[in-house]
């Protein structure tokens, strides 16, 4: 597997990663007719934490309890963000949800930046979400919320992505704080909105698991070793219209002109921004 790995391009691994991650959220989405979004979050961490556990097994020996604390924090991030976003999902188009989510990478992107131009690029962003919340119809304002407390999530989900990598080698982190997310939403997803588990839920779930957690994080693994951290961070910045592309695929949700082109403030600022911190560094030597 290495070797098939090390012969394809590291671009070519992001973007599958993007296409899969957004090709399993339209797929998560279709079985809220089935089930809870709480209860669709809940299974892709217990499939993906499952597969994990196929070819990482963490050391637990031996661990400080600070360490527990991080990749315990880790593990809250991912499962709330997981949480939020589903939620989020079933009440507004999913590349709405994932334009407005995409704010808290690039908040992490600019923080602690004193120049001006920086400063222009989150305020394209904030236009772009300004212009989410103008639409000719009630906009539905728990949904944007819930898109928004994503973004937050997501924010401490990479900047606990260090620290965690750190301390448990691999993907070792990501299936401990997988294992954490999932214990986490077991008692609201058994509990709350009578979800229907049945073969066809477990099958697409696990299909969710596969497509959004599993394949995703280990082609980035892969292609950050041999991609300059800047590129990395422009090609992320397609996830908004990746998202929109599958649901549109998959779902047949369209997004009208204006969110189309508040979308397009968001990546449009996302690119800029990552580009404003030296994009063009040197590869990293694998």
């Amino acid at each position: 597997m290495r070797a098939v790995l090390a012969r394809i391009d590291p671009v070519w691994m992001v973007l599958i990663g993007i296409a899969s991650v957004q090709l399993g959220a339209a797929f998560a989405k279709d079985l809220f007719a089935s089930t809870t979004p709480t209860a669709t979050a809940w299974l892709r961490l217990c499939f993906a934490a499952l597969i994990f556990l196929t070819f990482a097994r963490p050391r637990v020996r031996g661990r400080r309890a600070r360490e527990w604390w991080t990749v315990g924090a880790y593990g809250v991030a991912l499962a709330g963000m997981n949480w939020a976003i589903y939620e989020s999902f079933a009440r507004i188009p999913i590349g709405v949800a994932v334009t407005v989510e995409f704010l808290g990478p690039l908040v992490v992107a600019v923080f602690g930046s004193r120049r001006f131009r920086d400063l222009l690029w989150v305020s394209l962003a904030a236009v772009g979400v300004v212009l989410l919340g103008l639409q000719p119809i009630d906009p539905d304002w728990i949904g944007l919320g819930l898109a928004l407390l994503a973004g937050a999530l997501w924010a401490g989900y990479i900047l606990l992505a260090g620290p965690t990598g750190r301390v448990f080698e691999g993907v070792s982190g990501v299936t401990v704080a997988s294992l954490i997310g999932a214990v986490l939403l077991s008692g609201p997803a058994l509990l709350l909105g009578s979800p229907a588990f049945n073969p066809q839920v477990f099958g697409v779930a696990l299909a969710v698991g596969l497509l959004s957690s599993v394949i995703p994080y280990g082609l980035e693994m892969v292609a950050l070793r041999r991609i300059a951290p800047g590129l990395f961070g422009i090609l992320m910045s397609l996830e908004p219209a990746a998202a929109a592309l599958f649901a549109l695929l998959v779902l047949g949700e369209g997004l009208r002109l204006i969110e189309i082109f508040a979308m397009a403030c968001v990546v449009v600022a996302s690119v800029g921004a990552t580009c404003s911190r030296r994009a063009c560094e040197p590869a990293l030597i694998d």
